[in-house]
């Protein structure tokens, strides 16, 4: 089965101002993170606005998405329902479409206990044969996949990595003490990167890399070396950049990003809006300020 590690971008779905979904900038954003050195993609994370799609137009993301990345990295596809059954039926569809692996959330409808959540992602590993990321975000869906959770789905063959999105970086260790090397440990928020890794996750699914895919290609790399005082220096530099991944508004903000970086569309769908006023102007003003170090490192 596969092991996955290195920088995995969140790919945000790129839209034009009337809220239609851009193929052709979201395959040219791909290509950039591709071109850029990292080591997989997966459409239609949250960050990718999933939920806000359409089933046809989900399809046209994935099929999209496979058609760029041609083989040169992995292509993983969001996986994100409400029953069981859609759920299981989308894991089937999406490997027809060509996705190569899936971050599967938890049930979007419904917290689900302990016992629950282990029989959901045991159903959708059950229901094909591509390898599985748990997406594990407590604070967005109100279910944590704990390591008691984790330890239950460990005869899964098909469940081989975690995103690791409590907030919480001690996660990490925890779940090396409880399941060994078990899964592979990706840092699901960006601005717990260094920390994460320094713990021994083995990947990131990362937001901000969509604007700065190859200063986080390069940060990831001087923590897999174990330069850490190269890295703090372009962390410190990216961190207050990094913290918007973590707001509310992280969509918003991160296509921000990107179109001031390299000019791709800023667009969301509603009940998305614009940022405006002076909430848009200290997002810009932080991104700027990144930019504007980034040129001196």
């Amino acid at each position: 089965m596969a092991h996955w590690k290195g920088v995995f971008p969140a790919v945000t779905t790129k839209l034009r101002q009337d809220g239609s979904v851009d193929l052709d900038a979201t395959q040219k954003s791909i290509d950039r993170l591709i071109v850029n050195g990292v080591s997989g993609v997966i459409v239609l994370p949250m960050l990718g606005e999933n939920a806000s799609l359409q089933p046809q137009e989900r399809e046209a993301v994935v099929r999209a998405g496979k058609e760029v990345a041609a083989g040169r990295v992995p292509l993983l596809s969001g996986l994100a329902e409400i029953s069981t059954e859609n759920a299981t039926a989308a894991a089937r569809k999406y490997q027809g479409f060509g996705a190569e692996g899936l971050m599967v959330f938890p049930s979007l409808g419904y917290k689900t206990d302990p016992r629950e959540t282990a029989e959901w992602y045991r159903a959708i590993a059950g229901a094909s044969d591509l390898p599985i990321m748990i997406y594990n975000n407590p604070i967005a869906y109100g279910v944590d996949v704990t390591p008691p959770i984790l330890k239950a789905l460990a005869d899964c063959p098909t469940i081989v990595a975690v995103k690791e999105e409590t907030g919480d970086v001690r996660r990490v260790t925890d779940m090396y003490i409880e399941l060994g090397n078990r899964f592979d440990i990706f840092c699901g928020v960006d601005d717990q990167i260094v920390e994460s890794m320094a713990l021994g996750a083995v990947g990131w699914v990362s937001g901000m890399t969509n604007a700065w895919p190859k200063e986080c290609v390069r940060l990831f790399n001087l923590c897999a070396e174990g330069n850490f005082a190269r890295a703090r220096e372009l962390y410190r530099i990216m961190t207050p950049s990094f913290h918007l991944d973590t707001h509310v508004k992280l969509v918003q903000y991160i296509k921000m990003a990107e179109h001031l970086v390299y000019g791709a569309p800023e667009w969301t769908r509603a009940p998305r809006l614009p940022l405006v006023g002076e909430e848009r102007e200290r997002v810009i003003a932080t991104i700027r300020a990144a930019i504007e170090k980034l040129k001196q490192v």
